[in-house]
């Protein structure tokens, strides 16, 4: 018996949609851990709790640096070990700024070796200013969230690193896509959050359900 033409052309659409050719890899959460960078004249609980599940730093712009010596701005940091300098790899948090708080980099994806000589230290800063009502900006340009003050917002950093290459970093505020640039070319690298501060007085933020995700 011959099957009526229409069912010979219906079959194999259904199969090609059921076995898409360019589906992404799915997102996998990994396991991260991290060091806490503070001023190297205090105890850590001068400058860190971890209380609630809510992962709390701060710091004075009159603070020493984390090493003696050092001639960068003080901080108190989360400093993840996991290191990497191609592949996708995506930081994501929930970051609360209290009312006033102005200058500090809240989260950033540090550069440690194997760049060009002169290339900055940084291939993505996400810095906190008391702007309308407190403002997250990728470094002092684009507007990644307001009206930030005492409340959470979830980030999500996403980096596409490409080994001896430039790569792309996508940013998410509260699961909307804000900005999409270039990181600064080959590198090796890592995460960082906390309060590196570049402003005058106290600055804090507070961070919790932070997650590592790889795919």
């Amino acid at each position: 018996m011959t099957l009526p033409r229409r069912s010979l052309f219906a079959l194999p659409a259904v199969a090609l949609l059921a076995t898409p050719a360019h589906a992404a890899p799915a997102w996998t959460q990994t396991p991260f851990t991290y060091k806490i960078q503070k001023p190297w004249n205090l105890p850590q609980s001068a400058r860190y709790k971890f209380e609630g599940g809510v992962h709390s730093m701060w710091v004075f712009d009159t603070d020493e640096p984390h090493s003696e010596g050092s001639s960068t701005d003080p901080r108190t940091e989360m400093r993840w070990d996991q290191e990497y300098s191609s592949g996708q790899h995506a930081w994501e948090g929930e970051i609360y700024v209290p009312s006033g708080v102005n200058g500090p980099t809240v989260m950033q994806i540090l550069r440690v070796r194997g760049g060009d000589p002169g290339t900055p230290a940084t291939d993505f800063m996400l810095n906190a200013t008391n702007a309308n009502g407190g403002t997250l900006r990728y470094y002092t340009s684009t507007v990644i969230a307001q009206n930030i003050y005492n409340t959470w917002v979830r980030i999500r950093v996403e980096h596409s690193a490409v080994a001896g290459g430039t790569g792309k970093i996508k940013v998410y505020a509260n699961g909307v896509l804000k900005a999409t640039v270039s990181d600064r070319g080959k590198a090796t690298r890592h995460f960082k959050n906390g309060v590196y501060h570049h402003g005058s007085g106290r600055a804090e933020a507070r961070f919790r359900n932070i997650t590592y995700w790889r795919q």
